[in-house]
């Protein structure tokens, strides 16, 4: 009898395959971060105070000097302007805490554009989490997949719930590489996932004030998350990520269309020539977007919308840039 053929390894006794899927991954990830640090770099530092008043780092308004004051903390250009003396105020300078909500259920498995949905919400965790681990701010994630196989017909609702991958909150750039590369390495399971629980993952147990962000393409009915997300909103900033794919939004005219749900396993054939269906499909699309966008800005998150046939970066660009021209103008989002 003749052996069965052995599969080539490396040096460590790693399957050749995985490991040569490891490095391209990795080489991503390099190429990934060296064009966010490239064209974000900045955008994000200085956005926000420190979250307790008190003697520190920062410095705050001046008041006029009183008696027992420290006379090291002398505002000098203020005291020569009125005449009058004044000390500085300082603010402490502590770091920010942001925590990332990150949907990987089996609905993100899908794109017509030039990427994944799965890409782009790896690319934007990746762009979050460089700009944000500055100075010493810690950043953590929970990541959310579906629950298990999922069948056909009445079994899909018998699915699991989702399941959810807790990674603490740490600072420096291994920790936040680590983060990264268990972002981009989840796999992807079948069945449906439960987009509030996983953002009920970041009220639970409560954490420091920080920002918040949650990456997802939304498809679960609002009234799954809309409560855990304004219970979120009590606590921190909260930035919601929103995720679609062109072919979400409208139907092209291909013929018959075989479509299959990624979270339930249904197969439907979609006629896609009746001018009908692809008006009704497209205002319902529309629909869907507004009840989101309603549900989010009820919720009090600030939104941004990527798009897997467009720049993501340039978009996050825009975005930031208008989030900084709002902060500056002294007005709130």
């Amino acid at each position: 009898m003749t052996p069965p053929a052995r599969r080539p390894t490396d040096a460590a006794g790693r399957d050749s395959d995985d490991f040569t899927a490891g490095k391209r991954t990795e080489a991503t990830l390099a190429r990934l971060h060296l064009l966010v640090t490239r064209k974000l770099d900045g955008l994000l530092q200085g956005d926000y105070v420190g979250l307790l008043p008190g003697p520190g780092s920062e410095a705050g308004d001046s008041r006029e000097y009183r008696p027992g004051d420290d006379v090291r903390r002398m505002d000098w250009p203020v005291t020569a302007r009125t005449t009058m003396p004044h000390v500085r105020r300082t603010v402490a300078d502590r770091e920010l805490e942001t925590w990332l909500a990150v949907d990987l259920s089996a609905s993100l498995d899908f794109g017509t554009g030039r990427w994944l949905k799965r890409d782009v919400v790896v690319a934007a965790a990746a762009a979050l989490a460089h700009l944000t681990s500055r100075g010493g701010n810690r950043i953590g994630a929970v990541i959310g997949t579906g629950g298990g196989s999922a069948t056909a017909g009445r079994d899909a609702s018998a699915a699991r719930p989702g399941r959810f991958t807790l990674l603490p909150a740490r600072s420096g750039r291994r920790e936040v590489q680590a983060l990264i590369r268990a972002v981009a390495g989840t796999e992807i399971r079948p069945g449906r996932g439960d987009l509030g629980a996983l953002i009920d993952r970041l009220n639970r147990p409560p954490r420091r004030r920080g920002v918040a962000v949650i990456v997802s393409d939304f498809l679960a009915p609002p009234a799954q998350w809309a409560r855990p997300l304004r219970k979120l909103r009590v606590r921190h900033d909260v930035l919601a990520i929103e995720v679609l794919d062109p072919r979400e939004l409208e139907l092209p005219d291909v013929g018959v269309l075989p479509v299959v749900d990624p979270e339930t396993g249904e197969l439907h054939e979609v006629r896609t020539g009746d001018p009908r269906l692809r008006r009704r499909y497209a205002e319902a699309a529309a629909a869907q977007r507004a009840e989101i966008a309603a549900a989010l800005r009820a919720g009090g998150a600030a939104h941004l919308r990527l798009r897997t046939d467009r720049d993501w970066l340039l978009d996050m660009v825009r975005f930031v840039a208008a989030q900084r021209h709002t902060r500056t103008r002294g007005t709130t989002r």
